[in-house]
């Protein structure tokens, strides 16, 4: 990853223009063209260091459910536990911890039934749990970027 790809993704995630054609502005502001940021964005994706690309919208204002969940996972079951978990569209974002309980994800459904089901699936598939359910009980609304760009 070369320092316009570091720039670029600091840039997609806390200040992404909401334009006709988002990814030439991103292009402007980079001093490269449309075409080569959307190349760029391909690359990175497919290359696995970033998973999504989309809108963060307010879950509860749609009639979604959402929660943070923690499992302990033994090393030897990591990468198939990740790959249980990714292949969900509703998981949000997913880490890995220096701590017993070492995967964390957020999970979004159109039911707490469903986000059930969904962590059912997951300790099934993986051969791990129980997934800890982590609802919030407050609302935190904490805006995240993860800057790449050294300095």
């Amino acid at each position: 990853m070369d320092e316009t790809d570091k720039k670029l993704i600091t840039l997609i995630q806390a200040d992404f223009p909401i334009v006709d054609r988002p990814y030439a502005a991103i292009g402007e502001k980079l001093g490269i063209g449309e075409d080569e940021v959307i190349d760029r964005i391909r690359t990175i994706m497919e290359s696995g260091e970033i998973r999504r690309l989309g809108a963060s919208f307010d879950s509860r204002r749609l009639n979604y459910r959402s929660t943070l969940c923690a499992v302990h996972v033994p090393p030897e079951k990591l990468d198939a536990a990740v790959a249980a978990i990714n292949g969900y569209h509703n998981v949000t974002h997913n880490y890995e911890r220096n701590h017993y309980y070492n995967v964390w994800f957020t999970l979004i459904a159109p039911s707490l039934e469903r986000i059930d089901q969904i962590l059912r699936e997951i300790e099934q598939r993986a051969g791990i749990g129980p997934v800890l359910n982590l609802p919030a009980t407050r609302l935190f609304k904490i805006q995240v970027d993860l800057p790449v760009i050294d300095g």
